[in-house]
Formats: C-alpha cells, structure tokens, sequence
C-alpha cells in the first residue's frame, strides 16, 4: 500500500529542526511529524511571525520531506490534569505562568486553540496528543472510588475540549487523543465513554498507538476494528513485558529502561506489537495515511534505530490483495 513513513519528532527535540530534517531525509523517511516542543514548530512564532510557517516549509521540502500532522502532546496534558510541579517541565513558561493549577488549565487551553490555527497556516490539518484526565489517579479503586466523581470526570473532559474543538473545527483541523494511561481514555472502555462524553463529534477522533496498549495485555488489532472511523492517524512504537514473577506490570515506580520494570518501550520490531495484525486491520478499515514511527527504546542508539524501524515498517506494510486468493482456481 506504500503508507507515507514518518518520524515523530518529540524524542528528538534536542536536535534543532535542520538537523533532524536532514538526517531523516537521508534515511528515506517520507515526512516529519512535528512536535510543538524544541524548534521543531512554535505554535506563537507560527501565528506571531510573517514568514515563520513558510521557513519551517522550506526546511522540509529541501530535504524531500512532507508533514501530515503535527503533536502537541504537552500542552494538551495540561487541559484536564490535576496539575503539579511535573507540569513545569514540560510546558512552556507562558502556559505554566504562575502555577496556579486552573490557570495553567485555561492557558493550556487557549494553547491548543492556538495550535490548530496554527496547523492550518503550516497546511497540516491533524494535529495529534494528550487530553489529560482529572480522574486517572483513581485507576485502582482504594480508597474505594465515588464512581459518580469518575463521571464527573468525563464530564469534566468534555466541557473543556467542546470550546478547543470548536476552534478546531473552525480551522478544518482533526485532533488525535494518543489512547495512553493517563489520559482520559486509555483502554476499550474508556474510549468508548470518551467518545460519547464528546458526543461523537467528528473533530476528536484517535492517534493510534500499539505501544500503549502491549503491556496492558489489549488487541491493538481488535482496537483498530472497533474504532475504524475513528483512526485518524497511526503511531509506530513498541514496548516489551519481561514479567517473571518478580517484576510488576504497573513499573514498581522506575524510570524506563531500568532492569526491574515489567515492561518497557523498544524500537519497532522489537518487541510485543503484532504488527503485522495492525496492518491487516488497517487495510481491512481503509486506512491510508501515515505511519509515523515514534521512536523509544533506552537500550538502543537512536539514530540505529531509527533507520532499523524505518525498515521494519516498509518491509511490514503490505498492500491488500484485490482478489480472491483462489480466484485462479475458478472457472469463467
């Protein structure tokens, strides 16, 4: 089917967009998913600056490289979270401000209607990320969970998209939720509350990624059949379960690649991930955008790996057949 091979750049934001761009055009990726972090895409410089979008443009056709979609997975954490000192981190300064956890909300919230209108100058109409979750910290149970505050929580979800998205509708531009721990939907249940929290609407659909859901024990495959209307845009990552009855399924509070998780990330083809599975449900639904290739695997040279997975993906995505396997059999 020949899916355009992309390379998610939020792993890479040490590097300055140049460089990277470079590299991956030699490597033979087809495009760039930009992150909104580093000078990968500034979202204030796109919409502040004459000529900005058109730089970052030249960048990519110089080295033959398209762009499809871009992640603003950091800000869009902020939306919904309980927000804390992590948040600092990773946001920028004029989102973060002074703290104060619902201001930091409410600019978070402003930032993403800002990245859709700036997607639409770059020409990108998917814009991909987190939701964030004001109730992922009452996954297990005890103390024993007020489940009516559990809906509150997509409630909650829904009153603070509904406004981004009707920005996001305004521009013509989709958002993509990363189905992940953390976020308000991470599983088959919590999707389908998700997406009915939101009403279905046709702005808010899926950034599908396998690696989330390996270690959690879920069909990616099955996934990708259920919500086919929804796969707007499909990540490549893989993680890998080394559970021996020592280690935990929940991370035993380590920092990835450490030897005593239960499970970890690792470049594509190296782990858990069918696949294969995922791209016989991608045919089956008709998907036929971008496989972008998010690569994590703190065991692994990046820059290896990176072209190894590159490989592994275009060796793996095979084209549906148009015919009856036993067509030939037959007669006329």
């Amino acid at each position: 089917m020949a899916r355009p091979v992309t390379l998610f750049t939020g792993q890479w934001a040490d590097l300055p967009l140049e460089e990277l761009a470079r590299k991956t055009g030699e490597w033979g990726f087809d495009g760039l998913e930009l992150a909104c972090w580093g000078d990968h895409f500034e979202v204030d410089r796109a919409l502040a600056e004459e000529g900005y979008v058109r730089s970052v443009q030249e960048v990519l056709e110089r080295n033959h490289l398209n762009c499809f979609a871009i992640g603003a997975h950091l800000v869009g954490q902020a939306v919904c979270d309980p927000i804390d000192s992590r948040h600092r981190a990773i946001l920028p300064p004029e989102v973060w401000g002074d703290g104060e956890p619902e201001g930091v909300r409410q600019r978070a919230a402003e930032r993403m209607k800002d990245t859709a209108r700036a997607a639409a100058r770059l020409g990108v109409t998917q814009v991909n990320g987190f939701t964030g979750s004001a109730i992922w910290h009452m996954l297990y149970s005890f103390p024993p969970n007020d489940f009516a505050e559990v809906e509150r929580g997509y409630a909650d979800f829904a009153e603070r998209w509904r406004p981004i998205l009707d920005v996001f509708d305004a521009e013509g531009v989709r958002f993509g939720l990363e189905v992940h721990p953390t976020e308000i939907a991470y599983d088959f249940v919590t999707t389908r509350k998700t997406l009915e929290a939101i009403g279905r609407r046709p702005g808010f659909g899926i950034n599908f990624d396998p690696s989330h859901f390996a270690h959690q024990h879920l069909d990616s495959a099955a996934f990708a059949l259920e919500f086919a209307d929804r796969i707007y845009h499909v990540h490549v990552k893989d993680s890998k379960k080394t559970l021996d009855g020592r280690k935990s399924i929940l991370g035993g509070h380590l920092n990835f690649g450490e030897a005593e998780r239960g499970w970890d990330f690792v470049s594509p083809g190296h782990g858990d991930v069918d696949l294969e599975a995922l791209i016989r449900a991608l045919n089956r639904i008709g998907y036929t955008g971008p496989l972008s290739i998010e690569w994590e695997d703190s065991g692994m040279d990046r820059e290896w790996g990176a072209q190894d997975a590159l490989a592994f993906v275009r060796r793996s995505d095979f084209t549906p057949s148009d015919l009856a396997f036993d067509a030939a059999m037959q007669r006329s």
